[in-house]
């Protein structure tokens, strides 16, 4: 009789599994950009909840063939299937979560494939057939950096809180702010600013472009930057 996961044979099963998934979407499939395929073992048994990590740049056909794959490799295997980017820790829940939150849209990047087997485990009686759903949980466009400071400076935080005999730290990611793609030069010398200590140099120039002529929550890369518009802009009375 089974147990429940993680167990000895599944501690066995898992490198065996990962590596034959890898080998088919690669090799079987000839998908490209695929980086790491992570079963999710933790009373799941290594076959319902799948997550693939791809290289940057990887097209969104290759996501999507990598998670047919996944679906059809095995009959009863991939019953959740995530697709992510590298930077998304596959064998933590909280940043595969993170990622469907903010890197998915429900209506655009989720599907459902019918007429799967449920394989082992309680078997319904009200529909023995089972069912997958695929997640594009990948970025689409540039995102703004990670909200945390660089990697130097965590760094730096870290051998000061180790000097000081504080508890030990288990960083996960992400522990440390980086670039998404949207990310400019006049970005970074606000940062560099702000490093130094001349966040005020910031607020000034955020005073000499305020506006009245752009909507809340409006998309800032689709506003133009005219600093001649600067300053509170007043409806003309009517006469």
């Amino acid at each position: 009789m089974s147990q429940v996961t993680p167990s000895e044979s599944s501690c066995i099963r898992r490198p065996g599994y990962e590596t034959g998934l890898m080998q088919h979407l690669r090799e079987g499939l000839g998908i490209k950009g695929v980086h790491k395929v992570i079963l999710h073992e933790p009373l799941t048994s290594l076959h319902k909840l799948m997550v693939i990590q791809f290289e940057k740049g990887t097209p969104q056909t290759e996501i999507w063939r990598a998670m047919y794959g996944c679906a059809s490799y095995r009959r009863v295997g991939g019953k959740w299937i995530v697709a992510v980017d590298k930077d998304i820790d596959g064998n933590n829940t909280n940043a595969v979560f993170w990622a469907m939150s903010y890197r998915a849209k429900p209506h655009r990047d989720v599907q459902m494939l019918m007429h799967k087997d449920s394989g082992h485990g309680p078997r319904s009686m009200i529909d023995p057939e089972d069912s997958a759903v695929l997640i594009n949980a990948v970025l689409k466009e540039p995102y703004p950096p990670i909200s945390l400071p660089k990697k130097e400076y965590m760094e730096n935080a870290r051998k000061i809180w180790e000097r000081l005999g504080l508890p030990r730290l288990q960083p996960e990611m992400p522990w440390y702010g980086y670039d998404l793609g949207m990310w400019n030069d006049k970005l970074e010398h606000q940062a560099q600013l702000a490093v130094k200590g001349d966040f005020w140099e910031t607020g000034k120039w955020c005073a000499r472009h305020r506006r009245s002529d752009v909507k809340m929550n409006a998309e800032m890369r689709t506003v133009e930057d005219k600093p001649g518009r600067g300053g509170r802009v007043r409806a003309r009375k009517k006469k």
